[in-house]
């Protein structure tokens, strides 16, 4: 279900196709019944009223969700960024050839991390994550030596700055795990759905223009909902505009 999500095209479809569905069931539904009477179609005008309200209600709670979670991804890109240029710069501060060593393994970091967020073929974004997994432990073997022989307050800022560096990662990683839970899914695909039934079952204007107006605006907002909330499917995603100019600055040094 999840590796669905993660093509906001095909999530498109899939609510076009249920919503149209359901709208032409309930004309068809409406042409098997008796014609509803006045105060019947009073009655039926208000919950529909309602169920449009509620539609709206929960797919601009989902937007604002995904929103929330892109800036979320956003955010924690540029404090990579900067937790990397920082331990870059403390790195000088331990003996010169452990600082160099450690200087190019945190350049080799950044290159890792810039690939997580540019490549989008899940099978080569693993092999980066094993590559980082295996810096993670290169840059501490490198730096632990100093801290043990040289257990100063100005070593103890690189040990920091590392520390810094690789959790800003795992932070990152929760960042773009964090998405939209398939429960807030489920329940705007039921209320559209339930939305397309009443008007197709209440529509007394037959036309098949008129029962797909509906279907089309909520799969646009929807379309737009899981290109955002996904981290790697669609169109709109974060680029590593910050960690790209911080490896552009760091080796022009």
């Amino acid at each position: 279900m999840r590796s669905l999500l993660d093509s906001p095209f095909i999530v498109f479809v899939v609510f076009l196709v249920a919503q149209w569905l359901a709208a032409y069931l309930g004309d068809f539904l409406r042409t098997l019944g008796h014609p509803a009477r006045k105060d019947e179609r009073e009655d039926l005008d208000v919950v529909q009223t309602a169920a449009l309200t509620l539609l709206a209600l929960v797919v601009g709670f989902s937007f604002s969700m995904a929103v929330s979670r892109y800036d979320q991804r956003k955010n924690y890109e540029e404090a990579e960024a900067n937790a990397i240029g920082t331990e870059f710069l403390r790195a000088g501060l331990l003996p010169a050839e452990i600082a160099a060593q450690v200087r190019e393994l945190v350049l080799q970091w950044l290159d890792r991390r810039i690939l997580f967020y540019e490549d989008f073929n899940e099978p080569y974004v693993g092999q980066v994550d094993r590559e980082s997994e295996k810096l993670r432990a290169q840059l501490w073997s490198a730096i632990l030596p100093a801290a043990q022989t040289q257990p100063t307050p100005v070593t103890a800022l690189a040990v920091s700055g590392m520390n810094d560096m690789l959790n800003a990662q795992g932070r990152t990683q929760g960042a773009w795990w964090n998405r939209i839970p398939l429960g807030a899914w489920g329940l705007m695909g039921s209320v559209a759905i339930a939305c397309n039934l009443l008007l197709g079952y209440s529509e007394r204007r037959r036309g098949a223009l008129l029962l797909l107006v509906l279907p089309v605006i909520v799969s646009i907002s929807v379309l737009l909902i899981a290109d955002i909330d996904s981290p790697r499917g669609g169109i709109i995603r974060v680029l590593p505009h910050n960690l790209i100019s911080l490896s552009q600055s760091l080796r022009v040094q």
